[in-house]
C-alpha cells in the first residue's frame, strides 16, 4: 500500500463507501475524516482494479491476478460482465469476450462454464452472471473494509446512464446478497460532475452547462449536464459501444503485429490466442506510458514462433496512427452536444473521464473543438485536474457522505419520478433596466421552484427606474475574421485539410443573449442617485412568479406578481 494511500482511520465501526462499477475497471471509494475524498487500494495495492475473476484448479483469482490469466487460463477468465446484469441472453453483445470466456444459456440464465476444480474427472461449472457480479462486489466490500479496518455498512454505486430499470434494479438486489447496503444508485456522469464540483467549488457548484465525456474500456458515454443552484439535470445522454480505450490498444497492437511479421514472417494476432494476448497485455501498458511521456519501449518474451519481440514507439507516430478513433471522440463530442439542442458554445466545460481521457491528444481534440471560454478538465489541460480514472468512484463516495445519516426512505422518496423529473425553465428569464442590455437572472433548464436575483446601478441623477422582465433565447453570430488571426488557432499537425486560398475568408461565430417576449414591466419611482437596484424573480413550481424591485439602503420597493400560465 503506497503512503499516498494511507490514512489514519477513527474508531467508529462503521463507514460508508462509492463504488464506480466499470466494465472494464472498479475503483473504490470513501470520505475521511477531513472531509477529503480518498481512493481504496484492494490488497494488491491497485486502486483501480479490474473487473475481472478468473480459475484455475480450486482458486479464484480477482483483479490484476485475474486479468493476467487472460494469457494463459483465458477460457477461465471472465472478463467485461457489467453491461450483460438483468439481460437475456439475446440482448447482450458478447463482441469483447472473444479472448475470454465466452457467455453461454442455460435455462434462460446468461452465464459462463469456467473449470473451478483441480478433482479428477471434473466438469466446467456454470456460473451466472449475477453469481460472477455477485462475487466481484464482494471481493470489492472486502478491499475496503480491510483498507479501512471497519465493516462497510453502506455503498453509493455508479451506473452508466443507458442502464434499465431492470438492470439498476438487479444491481442493487445482487450487491445486497454480496453484503452490501446500496443506499443509492446514480449516474456515471454525475458522479463525475459530484467528485469534480466538489474539488474545484466546495459545497456550491457554479451555474454552467457541463459536458461528460467517460472513454471507458469498451465503451465511450456522454452527457450534457445542466448545472443550476446545485442542482444537476442531464439534457441528453449518448453511447458508442465500439469506440473505448481497448480501440487505442488495438491501434498499438496492429502497429506492433506488422513489424512483427515483417521480421519473423509471423503473425502474433493469429498465431496463437496466447500470443494475442501477450501483445494485447503490453500494448495497454505501452499506452499508458506514452500519456504520460513521449517514447515507449515495448518487451515481449517469446511473443510468437519462440521469437522475442523488442520495439519502441514515440507519442507523435502513435497519435498518427491512432487518428481515426481519436478523431471519433471529437466527433462524438460534437454530437452529443447537438442531440441536447445546444452549440458548442453553450457549453461552459467539458470533463474528460476514464483512464483513457489521460491521452494528450484526446484533450486537444476537444479542445480545438469547443470555443477557448470551454475550459476542458483533464490531466493533459490542468495539472491539478483529478484522475480521471478515478472521478466516479470520488463523485459516489461525496454522495455517500451527503445521504449517510439519512433514512433508507428518505433516500428512497427522494428518487421518485416527482421529485427527479422537476419542470424546468425551457427559455432564460432575464431584465432589461432602461435603455441597458438583456440580462439573464434565470437561465434555460433551471429546476423550479427557484429564487434568483440581481442588482443594478440606479440612474446616476435618480428618478424612475423602468424594469423589463423578458423570456430571452441565444443566438449565435457570425463575423468575417482575418485569415492571419484565426490560423494561429489551428494547431492539428494532422489536419489533411488544404489551406485556404487568398480569397477565403475565416468566421467567427459568438453567441448573444437576446430578450423574445416580455413577461412584465415593473416601474421602480423615484430612485436615490448612486444607489443600487435588486431585482429579485421566485418562480414557484406552478410557474407562478412573484417580481420584487427594491432599492438596496433605502425604502423604495415594488412588488408584483404574475400567473404561471402568462410565462
Amino acid at each position: 500500500m503506497s503512503a499516498e494511500s494511507t490514512i489514519e482511520v477513527d474508531n467508529a465501526p462503521t463507514a460508508v463507501i462509492g463504488i464506480s462499477f466499470g466494465n472494464g475497471n472498479s475503483s473504490i471509494a470513501f470520505p475521511a475524516q477531513d472531509g477529503k475524498i480518498e481512493v481504496i487500494a484492494n490488497q494488491d495495492g491497485d486502486r483501480s482494479i479490474p473487473s475481472a475473476l478468473a480459475y484455475g484448479g480450486d482458486d479464484e483469482f480477482h483483479g490484476f491476478q485475474a486479468k493476467e490469466q487472460l494469457i494463459r487460463n483465458p477460457r477461465n477468465t471472465v472478463v467485461n460482465f457489467r453491461d450483460f446484469i438483468g439481460k437475456t441472453y439475446a440482448e447482450i453483445d458478447p463482441t469483447n469476450s472473444h479472448a475470454s470466456a465466452h457467455p453461454v444459456e442455460k435455462d434462460g440464465v446468461v452465464g459462463y462454464e469456467v473449470m473451478n476444480s483441480s478433482e479428477e474427472g471434473a466438469v466446467p461449472e456454470f456460473v451466472s452472471v449475477d453469481e460472477i457480479v455477485r462475487r466481484h462486489l464482494r471481493r470489492v466490500k472486502d478491499s475496503a473494509a480491510d483498507f479501512l479496518g471497519k465493516p462497510i455498512t453502506g455503498a453509493v454505486i455508479a451506473v452508466p446512464t443507458d442502464f434499465s430499470a431492470v438492470q439498476r434494479e438487479a444491481v442493487s438486489k445482487i450487491a445486497a446478497e454480496a453484503g452490501l447496503n446500496v443506499m443509492q444508485i446514480i449516474k456515471e456522469p454525475i458522479a463525475a460532475l459530484l467528485a469534480h464540483d466538489a474539488a474545484t467549488y466546495g459545497a456550491f457548484a457554479e451555474d454552467r452547462i457541463a459536458v461528460v465525456i467517460d472513454i471507458g474500456a469498451t465503451r465511450t458515454d456522454g452527457a450534457v449536464v445542466a448545472v443550476r443552484g446545485g442542482m444537476y439535470t442531464v439534457l441528453a445522454t449518448a453511447h458508442n459501444y465500439e469506440l473505448g480505450g481497448s480501440t487505442l490498444d488495438k491501434v498499438l497492437v496492429d502497429h506492433f503485429a506488422k513489424e512483427f511479421e515483417k521480421k519473423y514472417s509471423i503473425d502474433p494476432r493469429t498465431e496463437s490466442a496466447r500470443s494475442l494476448a501477450k501483445l494485447t497485455a503490453e500494448a495497454e501498458v505501452t499506452k499508458k506510458t506514452l500519456s504520460a511521456s513521449n517514447n515507449a519501449t515495448i518487451s515481449i518474451e517469446s511473443l510468437a514462433g519462440g521469437f522475442d519481440f523488442h520495439s519502441n514507439i514515440n507519442r507523435l507516430r502513435y497519435e498518427m496512427l491512432a487518428r481515426k478513433p481519436l478523431d471519433n471522440v471529437a466527433s462524438f463530442a460534437e454530437e452529443l452536444v447537438k442531440k441536447a439542442g445546444l452549440d458548442v458554445l453553450d457549453v461552459d466545460e467539458v470533463i474528460l473521464v476514464g483512464g483513457s481521457s489521460h491521452t494528450p491528444k484526446i484533450a486537444a481534440r476537444i479542445e480545438s473543438l469547443f470555443p477557448e471560454t470551454t475550459n476542458i478538465e483533464s490531466p493533459s489541460t490542468n495539472t491539478k485536474a483529478l484522475n480521471p480514472a478515478e472521478l466516479v468512484a470520488r463523485g459516489t463516495a461525496v454522495q455517500a457522505s451527503l445521504i449517510a445519516e439519512f433514512d433508507k426512505a428518505d433516500v428512497v422518496e427522494s428518487c421518485e419520478p416527482k421529485v427527479v423529473n422537476a419542470p424546468h425553465l425551457s427559455k432564460s428569464v432575464g431584465v432589461v433596466v432602461g435603455d441597458g442590455a438583456f440580462v439573464t437572472v434565470v437561465p434555460s433548464f433551471t429546476a423550479i421552484p427557484i429564487r434568483k436575483s440581481t442588482t443594478f446601478d440606479a440612474p446616476t441623477n435618480g428618478g424612475d427606474v423602468l424594469v423589463a422582465i423578458y423570456e430571452g433565447e441565444r443566438e449565435i453570430h457570425t463575423h468575417k475574421v482575418e485569415k492571419s488571426s484565426a490560423k494561429d488557432a489551428e494547431d492539428d499537425e494532422f489536419s489533411d485539410e488544404e489551406e485556404l486560398s487568398d480569397e477565403e475568408e475565416l468566421e467567427e461565430r459568438e453567441k448573444v443573449m437576446k430578450p423574445v417576449t416580455k413577461i412584465a414591466d415593473v416601474v421602480l419611482k423615484g430612485a436615490t442617485p448612486g444607489n443600487k437596484i435588486e431585482v429579485v424573480l421566485n418562480f414557484a413550481a406552478d410557474l407562478k412568479v412573484s417580481i420584487l424591485v427594491r432599492e438596496i439602503g433605502g425604502t423604495l420597493s415594488v412588488r408584483g406578481e404574475i400567473e404561471g400560465n402568462s410565462v
